[in-house]
């Protein structure tokens, strides 16, 4: 076949772009920018907002890097292929306009907006046709812009998700997709439609919406204007768009019911598939449509979420006088299990749907200032990241999404020996690890949108097994018993 596909993964943190050669089935080249993590705006307790044209600088820069490493074989790209940091609100104008910073994930001001529309529709109706409480999700966010920034809202033209708002900058077409469209709560499960229900409760015009578009398939091509900005060819379809957490699910070929997959970057995150419309009654872990789902062969994604994992790996790196990640994992190895008695709950980063979307604020327990040292703070941290999933995981396994295997990435802080060692014996199941991340990935779904695959085994040649990790029952007592020690203080702060 030759030529390659570009993946842009688009998160919260950075910009990452892989090059994947269509014969080879790997990665040729692979990059990210910026190398220090993206700001987030932060104006007020529980906001988080990133301008997203901070975003598009940096696909530019990435594109620009991944031209340093890979030469003239970027030239050779015939599709592309999006995948973008979930739940976030984008708001443009009729000129393509950015009319305010976007309103990302871990934002928390629609909390009150959303569990009084839950309320108001009706706890029973939301759960039967959204799978979820209007929350904090996107549709939620766009009413609190109504509510709060209304010469502003009367502007806008389409709300967007991330994902969309790039597609739209490299090929200037907008549009979203049902999965897009789910992660906002704003689509019907049970009628297969937009959620009327949410837009009508909310007083928002069903215009405002973009039109609906596949998953996989030609969504636009490269326009003159991007050609010229990113230095790409005119003309290469944008095949392929998704939210980070299913395409992390789909870059590791997760796609049927019983498997799951991982990762643990800016946020934690276990994703399981099924082929029922489930939900959990009190909406702590949250269904949305995969990007393999169709009408005969229903895919869905049960996501459990965990917002302050990654920032709190870095919060502590950079109160600790720098130290790399890769420093510290090897001085945390010095800690013993359960980190000599202390104890780090991970809620510091906005409101946790896992915990009823409170915003508990993350704590430090234990401390004592002469026994602790930072092997001991660096080795609760990542034991308190696992906690967390280990606690969320539960969740998941009582509706029924038992699983003995989970799929990650060698990447973030799954490339953590200790922490890989922590998530196995907690949780019981079997880390496979595997030569991939979310920009390869949204390169194989554009392969398969742009028709150069012809299915998933044709796209996920070269995709391998690099480790597989499985728990040891002396090591699995142990730090069971210091995760219940960690559940006894989290359950203290939920009282």
């Amino acid at each position: 076949m030759g030529g390659f596909l570009l993946g842009i993964d688009a998160g919260s943190s950075s910009i990452k772009a892989s090059l994947v050669s269509i014969d080879k089935g790997v990665a040729v080249a692979t990059t990210a920018y910026p190398e220090k993590e993206m700001a987030i705006i932060s104006l007020k307790s529980g906001w988080a907002e990133q301008r997203p044209e901070t975003w598009w600088a940096n696909l530019k820069k990435a594109v620009a890097r991944l031209r340093v490493l890979a030469g003239k074989k970027i030239d050779g790209i015939e599709a592309i292929g999006i995948s973008y940091q979930m739940h976030g609100l984008v708001v443009v104008d009729r000129n393509q306009n950015v009319l305010r910073p976007s309103i990302i994930w871990c934002d928390s001001r629609a909390v009150n907006t959303g569990e009084n529309a839950f309320k108001a529709i009706g706890e029973d109706k939301c759960l039967r046709h959204l799978l979820n409480s209007p929350g904090n999700f996107t549709a939620s966010k766009l009413k609190w812009v109504q509510d709060s920034e209304p010469e502003l809202y009367r502007k806008i033209h389409k709300m967007m998700l991330p994902g969309d708002y790039l597609a739209m900058k490299l090929t200037g077409e907008i549009g979203t997709t049902v999965p897009g469209l789910s992660e906002g709560i704003l689509w019907d499960f049970r009628n297969k439609s937009l959620a009327g229900m949410v837009l009508d409760h909310y007083g928002i015009d069903r215009s405002l919406v973009p039109p609906v578009l596949p998953v996989f398939s030609v969504q636009g091509y490269l326009s003159a204007a991007a050609a010229k900005q990113t230095g790409l060819k005119k003309g290469v379809p944008v095949a392929y768009r998704a939210g980070d957490q299913p395409n992390n699910a789909f870059s590791l070929n997760v796609l049927h019911p019983g498997e799951v997959a991982a990762t643990a970057g800016t946020s934690g995150v276990i994703y399981g598939i099924t082929d029922k419309p489930d939900y959990d009654p009190r909406s702590r872990v949250n269904t949305f449509v995969h990007v393999n789902h169709t009408d005969e062969n229903p895919r869905f994604g049960v996501l459990l979420c965990i917002n302050g994992t990654g920032i709190l790996n870095r919060w502590i790196k950079d109160q600790t006088a720098g130290n790399s990640y890769e420093s510290m994992n090897r001085l945390a190895g010095k800690s013993g299990i359960g980190s000599n008695g202390l104890v780090i709950l991970p809620f510091g980063n906005g409101a946790e749907r896992v915990l009823g979307n409170r915003d508990i604020q993350a704590e430090i327990n234990g401390l004592n200032f002469n026994i602790h040292k930072k092997a001991d703070l660096y080795r609760a941290a990542q034991e308190g990241i696992v906690f967390a999933l280990k606690y969320g995981f539960d969740i998941l396994q009582s509706m029924h999404m038992k699983s003995d295997v989970v799929k990650a990435g060698k990447s973030n802080m799954f490339l953590s020996s200790l922490f890989r060692e922590a998530f196995v014996n907690t949780t019981g199941a079997v880390v496979e690890l595997y030569n991939t991340d979310g920009a390869q990935g949204a390169a194989r779904g554009a392969g398969i949108g742009a028709g150069i695959f012809k299915n998933t085994r044709e796209a996920f040649f070269g995709l391998k097994t690099t480790t597989r990790i499985e728990p040891d029952a002396a090591l699995s007592r142990l730090y069971r018993e210091s995760y219940d020690h960690w559940l006894l203080q989290l359950n203290k702060k939920l009282i």
